[in-house]
């Protein structure tokens, strides 16, 4: 005879064992205030105001984000006009459920967020205390990375470096096709699958962040990148590179075709290679201009973010003035950091100056625009880590404007 009631014993027990195998299930979600979170990030972390973003700098997300995670609307308590999207997440399996709900796509930048830098002094303030790059990619469903050095310190997520960070600010370049995105998803795994061979004979690590290969000529460099990841021998190997400029042209090959190894073959640069966003001046203009063509600079930061608030003069210079400010002396900054820290230093009272004057009448924004035209002498166009964040405080219409804010990974 037929055992209904067994049946349905049977089945439920089946149901039951299944979703205790799975885990918890996704649920849609959006980004809400969350107390806890909130007070964590004031009290544990004490990320200074211009380490927060205003509304302007973000993507366009779903609103119904399906994940186990905590999406959690955070707002500064200096200034609720910035902020920042938090997924608070637990380490074990972060990289993967990360990808499974879209929160980090393949050509997504990542950038190492070290809130402890917070106080450290006008290089670390000014850096907004981002400190390492990295390009991610979604592969049969799983997250990786590809980062330079393109070794077991910095390549995958159970790596020193990435084993031992708390935050991580997800920024996306603006419309990316799904050619594109196929495009990266092959060069970078050719990249992370011939790093053996690749790394350091023929790409190496160089960690001069003030010696960037663009000059703004032609970029070989990204063609020599694209040589190597095809197992092609570069002329003038090993073509060093800092981690930021290694995602800057990974980036500019996401037009190109990663099987395609004749076009670099030839002599010339391919023509599919483009810069993914335009490499920044010391300073800006926008600031002073705010034009849909203004371009945002590599020390324009903080001060993009404070102008943003809206702030009467006298507050606006009391916030400026912090980001100068040395309250923190255990910033634990990279050699690499701390050499470009100790060259800038000569220029950090003619940076203050620039940063207050500029919001000031027109005698004094002279003085300030004098100023900028000093430091772009003396600084390179660069694409320091800090310049993929700067570029989206541009506004949503701006020509410059190449990316997007997505979130902050908080890993608790």
């Amino acid at each position: 005879m037929f055992d209904h009631k067994h049946l349905r014993w049977s089945a439920l027990s089946a149901v039951t064992l299944g979703l205790a195998l799975s885990g918890p299930a996704a649920q849609a979600k959006t980004f809400t205030p969350g107390e806890r979170v909130g007070k964590m990030m004031a009290t544990k972390y004490k990320i200074p105001l211009f380490f927060a973003l205003p509304d302007s700098a973000r993507a366009k997300l779903a609103d119904d984000i399906k994940t186990t995670d905590t999406l959690v609307e955070y707002r500064h308590p200096e200034n609720a006009k910035a902020g920042l999207r938090l997924v608070v997440t637990k380490r074990s399996g972060w990289p993967d459920r990360m990808a499974k709900s879209g929160l980090v796509q393949t050509g997504d930048i990542l950038l190492t967020f070290r809130p402890e830098w917070g106080g450290g002094g006008a290089y670390p303030n000014v850096q907004m205390g981002i400190s390492h790059t990295g390009i991610a990619y979604v592969k049969n469903g799983q997250l990786f990375n590809i980062d330079n050095p393109m070794d077991g310190v910095h390549v995958g997520f159970t790596s020193e470096h990435y084993r031992t960070l708390n935050m991580i600010h997800v920024i996306r370049p603006r419309n990316l096709t799904e050619q594109q995105r196929a495009n990266i998803l092959g060069w970078a795994s050719r990249l992370r699958d011939g790093r053996g061979k690749i790394y350091p004979e023929q790409i190496k690590f160089n960690d001069d962040y003030n010696a960037p290969k663009y000059d703004g000529g032609s970029p070989v460099f990204v063609k020599e990148l694209g040589q190597a990841a095809l197992g092609q021998s570069l002329p003038n190997k090993p073509l060093g590179m800092y981690c930021s400029e290694f995602a800057w042209s990974l980036l500019a090959l996401r037009n190109c075709d990663a099987s395609s190894t004749s076009a670099f073959s030839a002599s010339r640069v391919p023509s599919c290679v483009s810069e993914p966003m335009k490499p920044m001046r010391a300073t800006g203009t926008y600031v002073n201009k705010h034009t849909k063509s203004s371009y945002s600079g590599l020390v324009d930061g903080p001060l993009m973010v404070i102008d943003s608030l809206g702030l009467p003069q006298a507050e606006r210079e009391a916030a400026l003035k912090k980001v100068f400010d040395i309250t923190n002396t255990n910033t634990n900054m990279s050699e690499g950091h701390k050499t470009v820290a100790k060259a800038m230093q000569d220029n950090v009272p003619k940076l203050q100056t620039y940063y207050i004057d500029s919001g000031k009448p027109i005698w004094s924004r002279l003085k300030a625009s004098t100023i900028a035209f000093g430091l772009r002498r003396a600084i390179p166009d660069n694409y320091s880590p800090t310049s993929y964040l700067i570029n989206t405080l541009l506004p949503a219409d701006n020509s410059n404007r190449t990316m997007d804010y997505v979130a902050t990974i908080v890993i608790e």
